[in-house]
């Protein structure tokens, strides 16, 4: 009995924090990406401490966590915390006629994502780096095939060359996304696996991307 109170009560906590207009906004905001509190104060057009306030609320339900940015350890990232919201359904995405997968050197994290979108969806995808390396990451490629995904033969490649006209964003990196700034699309603050180098680190990673790509797809259509 003990544990059905707990749960019922952790339920209702999760739906009274949703119960406010602005708080649900927050949610639809991070429920595909994730966003920087400035970027959420912007977009909601609300003070620094009313907002703190909300995320402290959602953080403590669960719903939400905040991270340090791997770029600039003075910036967070709001997240969805996964599973957390399971009972409710997300708002479409939009559309695109193509999606590009963006890290900073286009050797692991954008390189598993443009694999795994293929697997996902029927909208074309690329991934491309902003500082791009020599080749994929060794420790990425063997990620991919433990979990049944081939990037042997991908080299990585520089935004600049494949970006076109209306493209979606999705950038797997802070370091990334604060340099390219405001783009269509999506951003997800994914842990850098290559800077670990560890196959804990890179399954990480995987399954990271794995389940936003799950999540993301659905809600995508074809421009």
């Amino acid at each position: 009995m003990n544990i059905e109170r707990t749960d019922l009560e952790e339920r209702a906590a999760r739906h009274a924090a949703l119960s406010d207009p602005a708080r649900l906004r927050i949610v639809d905001l991070l429920t595909l990406g994730d966003l920087s509190p400035t970027d959420l104060q912007a977009q909601l057009g609300m003070s620094s401490s009313l907002l703190a306030h909300h995320l402290n609320l959602l953080e403590h339900e669960g719903i939400v966590a905040r991270t340090r940015s791997e770029a600039d350890r003075r910036r967070s990232y709001v997240r969805m915390m996964p599973g957390s919201l399971d009972h409710l359904g997300a708002a479409s995405a939009g559309a695109a006629h193509r999606i590009v997968f963006v890290c900073t050197a286009n050797s692991a994290r954008s390189q598993i994502a443009a694999a795994l979108w293929g697997t996902a969806s029927g909208i074309p995808a690329v991934s491309a780096g902003t500082h791009p390396a020599a080749r994929v990451d060794p420790g990425a490629v063997a990620a991919a095939e433990r979990h049944g995904v081939n990037l042997r033969g991908r080299k990585p490649q520089l935004l600049s060359s494949v970006a076109e006209a209306d493209d979606f964003y999705v950038t797997v990196c802070d370091v990334a996304h604060e340099e390219i700034g405001s783009v269509p699309g999506l951003h997800w603050s994914v842990p850098d696996p290559v800077r670990d180098g560890s196959d804990q680190a890179f399954d990480a990673a995987f399954e990271n991307i794995a389940r936003r790509i799950g999540e993301l797809a659905p809600l995508l259509t074809a421009a």
